[in-house]
């Protein structure tokens, strides 16, 4: 066991026994058991999020526990924080939420009710969103944003797409063509915004029976609302009823809360586009290239359908 991990456990005092790894990309996160119930133990990778960035997303989380959304509530260590430093790092822990993955990314959805969980899903969004709402920040509140800016300006929350160094010129100024679309469409509109989850993958939403939790909540801030929707149904585009999960994730959402959908298509080819900035300083990982070829392309066909069916190429066809 390392000295961090032994410290934080006894920051919160868990025991050292029950103690599980169970991930290590974004945070290194420990299963912890107790006779109370099972906890996560996040170790949090050093210069990712700020010290307030990290205290805000933790008083997000404790205020959407108290408003009934199925979130991780956050456990206050021995002296009462919830967040505690460690060297260069800092750990938290949060409630152990019950539920399976909706599913992997790049695998067949398997579910008995497929529409049924779409439109579930979809009023879980909105309850999410409307929680938000309803919720006055702490004073020095923090988290990125997924703006304009933070989507299409000049510092991408997750990096220059368009400076992605495997992209052909054409496909670069493909992406460009749609950055520059994206910021006349954003500029002349204010599609609702406001506290989203911004990661809504399908690891990160756990089903149980007929419950679904959301977690991962490190990439949270604020942004548009469509853009959480944009995240669910772009790793949905490949399923054989996708126009009808589609459809069902909508109705569930605007059951609950009215949502313009003018953008939505644009807020998919530009979801599409943060995964082509946030693999570059991946790619030497296991997998990264394979990964990064299939971002690249999925990124491609989206922007070059939206601009065609917008009539917003410049200089020319189809890329």
């Amino acid at each position: 066991m390392s000295e961090s991990l032994a410290e934080a456990l006894a920051l919160w005092g868990l025991p050292a026994g029950d103690c599980t790894f169970v991930a290590g990309r974004e945070n290194r996160v420990w299963r912890v058991e107790t006779l109370q119930g099972a906890y996560a133990l996040r170790l949090r990778r050093p210069g990712y999020r700020s010290e307030v960035e990290l205290r805000s997303e933790l008083d997000w989380l404790a205020a959407l526990d108290r408003a009934g959304i199925q979130v991780p509530r956050p456990l206050p260590s021995r002296h009462g924080r919830l967040l505690e430093r460690l060297g260069e790092g800092f750990a938290d822990v949060v409630a152990w939420l019950p539920g399976r993955p909706m599913g992997q990314s790049r695998r067949p959805l398997e579910l008995a009710d497929r529409a049924g969980t779409f439109r579930a899903l979809g009023a879980r969004i909105a309850e999410l969103h409307l929680a938000c709402d309803a919720w006055t920040p702490t004073p020095g509140f923090r988290r990125c944003r997924w703006d304009a800016e933070g989507l299409v300006g000049e510092a991408p929350v997750w990096g220059r797409f368009w400076e992605n160094p495997t992209l052909d010129t054409p496909t670069r100024e493909l992406f460009l063509r749609l950055r520059d679309a994206a910021r006349e469409r954003l500029a002349g509109d204010t599609p609702d915004f406001g506290l989203i989850h911004a990661d809504l993958v399908r690891e990160n939403l756990l089903l149980d029976d007929t419950t679904i939790r959301l977690i991962d909540f490190d990439d949270g801030g604020f942004g548009y609302r469509l853009f959480d929707l944009a995240t669910v149904l772009l790793k949905s585009m490949d399923e054989p009823d996708y126009p009808s999960l589609r459809a069902a994730l909508i109705a569930g959402y605007q059951g609950r809360r009215p949502l313009d959908l003018s953008h939505l298509d644009l807020f998919i080819a530009l979801r599409a586009l943060t995964y082509v900035g946030w693999i570059v300083p991946r790619m030497a990982e296991p997998g990264g290239a394979e990964r990064n070829a299939r971002f690249v392309a999925e990124a491609r066909a989206l922007c070059a359908g939206w601009l065609r069916d917008h009539r917003a190429f410049t200089g020319g066809g189809e890329a």
